[in-house]
């Protein structure tokens, strides 16, 4: 049986990036925007506040634009500070390297396992020959966002397991992936539970 869990996350994430102010080097955005208009060209900033000292810096979105050449939706949100556009941005690999940027993901998602549990312990069978009998569990996991996450954790978590008894299911070759699951990933993936 094929079960799915879903990596969603809760907030918009910290950006990692050093305050002018305060030396600090995370910053939170609330989903608001500036929108700066001259003559025919377009200046557009996520705005982002410091953890610490409250200074805010500016995301460059657009710079020195065509107003002809955005999208009206686009304006749209901006001007409405639409938080889904400012998570979109966020994730865009091109903002983020235009503004040096990184993410700090820590406390900004969840695992939504739907309920299921790969391991059966709502029917309360102990790891024996009668849970052997069961034979495996197949588990997608699918990404609502790109949260870099182990998938190691995710099982863990999952299946309400430490980590280090993950470690040992994969050592005894009990679950089986074709992604490393003790790296870093950010995209979705298949594992499976041999009982």
């Amino acid at each position: 049986m094929l079960n799915t869990w879903v990596v969603m996350p809760t907030c918009l994430p910290l950006v990692l990036r050093r305050c002018h102010a305060c030396a600090s080097e995370r910053f939170r955005t609330s989903g608001k925007f500036r929108v700066n208009a001259n003559h025919k060209l377009i200046d557009a900033w996520l705005l982002a506040l410091c953890t610490v000292c409250g200074e805010t810096a500016k995301l460059t979105v657009l710079e020195r634009r065509n107003v002809r050449s955005v999208q009206p939706g686009l304006l749209d949100r901006l001007h409405d500070n639409d938080p889904g556009l400012a998570a979109e941005l966020l994730q865009d690999p091109a903002v983020r390297r235009r503004n040096r940027i990184a993410l700090d993901w820590d406390g900004a998602w969840r695992l939504d396992t739907g309920g299921s549990d790969p391991l059966d312990r709502g029917r309360g069978l102990p790891r024996s020959s009668e849970a052997e009998s069961l034979g495996k569990s197949d588990v997608s996991v699918r990404f609502a966002a790109r949260i870099p996450v182990r998938p190691v954790r995710l099982v863990a978590e999952g299946c309400g397991l430490s980590r280090a008894e993950v470690e040992r299911l994969i050592a005894e070759g009990k679950l089986v992936s074709v992604v490393r699951l003790n790296a870093r990933l950010s995209g979705d993936f298949t594992f499976t539970l041999k009982h």
